[in-house]
């Protein structure tokens, strides 16, 4: 299978395609035997991840156990729905839209009076109302909730817990994004969701890498090197990494390790 875009992809991160295809396929297949779940429960963002995760489930699943989600709030690109839509359509899933902007505006009408909310709590609680959707909807048809986070974003901490972060099983957990563009691309995710700028589409205009001041092809390289390979910041930043971004990605990296681990807890029983 092959994508029209060609996908620039750093070396050290290129993947046998073909196989990783497999490795999902069999994960996702495993999960769900294990479990015993019917449905694959998605939300469809019209982004890349979620777009890929479709592709990779229905392969493994076969689209008749697909079912997928468009939850808006008012203020999201018309193009997120138009995209996500392409997605249900390229794949022929089940395809439903939630409207989350009146739980959204009932939960903040509920909040303590004070400053008017922020972007970022907002879209904060957008996506844990988003998850809570899904997470209904999993149980009423008798479904696993699928997740659509990469390792790039995993490892910098820009997810929201109990948000994007929710999932039962991840088929892209260990991809970084340069690699879930470039596995897309052979998948045939349509061409205008591999071409956008990436965006968690948390308010109007809002893109991934204008808002965390880097580029994701840079910074998987750098956590390529710090996470996968272990090598000192000092050693990356000797390879002709910018010095600076590479310790803003360490601490990145240190401080949102809260977020990939289960809630710590003092150690009581014997």
């Amino acid at each position: 299978m092959s994508g029209e875009v060609a996908i620039h992809i750093p070396e050290e991160l290129k993947l046998d395609l073909d196989r990783t295809v497999s490795i999902c396929r069999n994960f996702i297949q495993e999960q769900f035997k294990a479990i015993g779940a019917r449905h694959a429960i998605l939300g469809l963002s019209g982004g890349i991840d979620s777009a890929l995760v479709g592709f990779l489930t229905a392969d493994a699943l076969g689209t008749d156990r697909l079912r997928t989600y468009i939850l808006p709030y008012r203020t999201s690109a018309p193009t997120s729905r138009t995209d996500a839509l392409a997605v249900a359509s390229a794949l022929g899933c089940s395809v439903e839209e939630i409207e989350i902007s009146r739980a959204l505006d009932a939960v903040e009408s509920l909040l303590p009076s004070g400053a008017e909310l922020s972007l970022i709590r907002r879209g904060n609680i957008a996506a844990r109302l988003r998850m809570i959707t899904l997470y209904d909807q999993s149980a009423l048809h008798d479904g696993l909730v699928m997740g659509t986070g990469n390792k790039t974003e995993a490892m910098i901490g820009y997810t929201t817990i109990h948000g994007d972060a929710a999932c039962a099983i991840n088929p892209i957990g260990d991809l970084y994004k340069s690699q879930v563009r470039a596995l897309a691309a052979h998948l045939g995710v349509p061409t205008a969701i591999l071409t956008k700028a990436p965006s968690a589409d948390l308010w109007p205009g809002q893109t991934d890498e204008e808002e965390g001041g880097f580029d994701y092809p840079t910074l998987d390289r750098i956590l390529f090197r710090l996470v996968d390979q272990g090598a000192p910041a000092a050693d990356v930043a000797a390879e002709g990494f910018d010095a600076a971004l590479v310790d803003r990605v360490v601490g990145m990296i240190s401080r949102s390790q809260f977020k990939r681990e289960m809630p710590p807890f003092p150690k009581i029983s014997r």
